[in-house]
């Protein structure tokens, strides 16, 4: 069984949505992913720069197949959910995917979001799984 390494993208104000969006991924059967999100609890969070939390957070995405970000309206102003997108689009020779996931029955998503993302998908593990399926 294959192995998806995932970067999960959120900021730490929407920790719900977060969590909710790994609970999409653990219930879907046949279906095996390692975060690679940095965690709200890691050092780099509460006495790092911001240079260290982007290089952080550089070299969590390297690792991964696929970059899924929520594409709420507040991810346009969310400074680090911009900076993750620039990370995966800009920082290595081979951009990394993205997967934007509309949050549970928003109208309106991020135009960053929108412009970035290589597939748009509801908030449903068959949507979101067969998405990252499809880019790796």
């Amino acid at each position: 069984m294959a192995y998806y390494n995932l970067f999960i993208s959120h900021s730490w104000s929407y920790e719900d949505s977060y969590e909710g969006l790994i609970e999409l991924l653990d219930e879907k059967e046949y279906f095996t992913y390692r975060d690679y999100s940095v965690p709200k609890d890691d050092p780099v969070h509460t006495s790092g720069t911001d240079e260290e939390l982007y290089e952080a957070i550089k070299n969590k995405i390297e690792l991964c197949n696929v970059v899924l970000v929520l594409a709420g309206v507040y991810s346009t102003y969310s400074k680090w959910i911009n900076k993750e997108i620039e990370i995966a689009k800009e920082e290595f020779e081979d951009p990394k995917p993205i997967v934007g996931i509309r949050p549970w029955a928003a109208e309106r998503i991020s135009d960053k979001v929108q412009e970035n993302s290589d597939e748009i998908v509801g908030w449903n593990s068959d949507s979101i799984v067969s998405a990252i399926r499809n880019l790796t």
